[in-house]
């Protein structure tokens, strides 16, 4: 997931498991030129590690590239989307122990961003999938004050409530934001449906910037900062 220098020439990484969720592992001698290890352990690169137990760190001993995932390192926009999803995975999860479900996610999502013509499905399905799992999940069909049903018309979205608000609880309160009712059918096409059928979206620019900038601020605020990542692809994009 990311990865810092330690040492003259070892590296300390942060990894997603399968096995063991997220962990810190050190490579030795990783820095150095003739290292066999270095290729492998790059980011974003799925790989089979061998890890062994060390005095305080878990130390890699053997590794063997699954997935290097190429594609993402030749397209800048890719790249910044690969980034944001990893550092998505890394600021919400801690080290607590296997989620198998993540792992299959997390891999799954950097195997369409190789590959989909258009990764903007991919990287809001991945966003609804991540809060499902963590039990985040966003109220999108009913109002999360009152419990109304959510009509066919513009709502609200409140991150504190966790959800979607009625214009009759919504209005005038602070901290809130307008949802037009084409924002909020996108949202829920997301939200429940499997990534064949997610894929085949297809909003107008205007609606993906609402679906992200709302996606953003219920992010943020469940973080309590912003990401960093995002900032890079608007930059990309320019």
């Amino acid at each position: 997931m990311r990865h810092a220098d330690w040492g003259e020439a070892d590296r300390l990484l942060t990894l997603y498991t399968r096995e063991a969720g997220k962990v810190r592992a050190l490579a030795k001698g990783v820095r150095k030129v003739r290292s066999r290890k270095a290729g492998h352990l790059e980011p974003f690169t799925h790989v089979r590690l061998l890890l062994a137990s060390g005095r305080d760190l878990l130390i890699v001993t053997q590794a063997d590239t699954l997935d290097a995932h190429l594609p993402l390192r030749a397209d800048l926009e890719r790249t910044g989307y690969a980034a944001y999803v990893v550092e998505l995975l890394d600021r919400f999860v801690y080290e607590e122990g296997e989620h198998p479900s993540l792992f299959r996610l997390l891999t799954q999502t950097l195997t369409r961003l190789d590959s989909e013509p258009d990764v903007w499905p991919a990287v809001r399905y991945y966003e609804m999938r991540l809060l499902d799992d963590l039990g985040f999940r966003p109220q999108l069909f009913n109002c999360a004050n009152c419990e109304a049903t959510i009509l066919p018309q513009d709502q609200f979205f409140s991150p504190a409530q966790g959800g979607v608000l009625c214009p009759r609880c919504g209005a005038g309160l602070p901290g809130v934001r307008a949802v037009e009712v084409e924002t909020l059918k996108y949202l829920r096409h997301f939200q429940r449906s499997s990534y064949p059928l997610a894929r085949r979206a297809h909003p107008a620019p205007d609606t993906r910037q609402a679906v992200e900038e709302l996606m953003q601020l219920y992010l943020t605020y469940l973080l309590e900062r912003g990401l960093n990542s995002p900032q890079f692809i608007r930059r990309v994009k320019r």
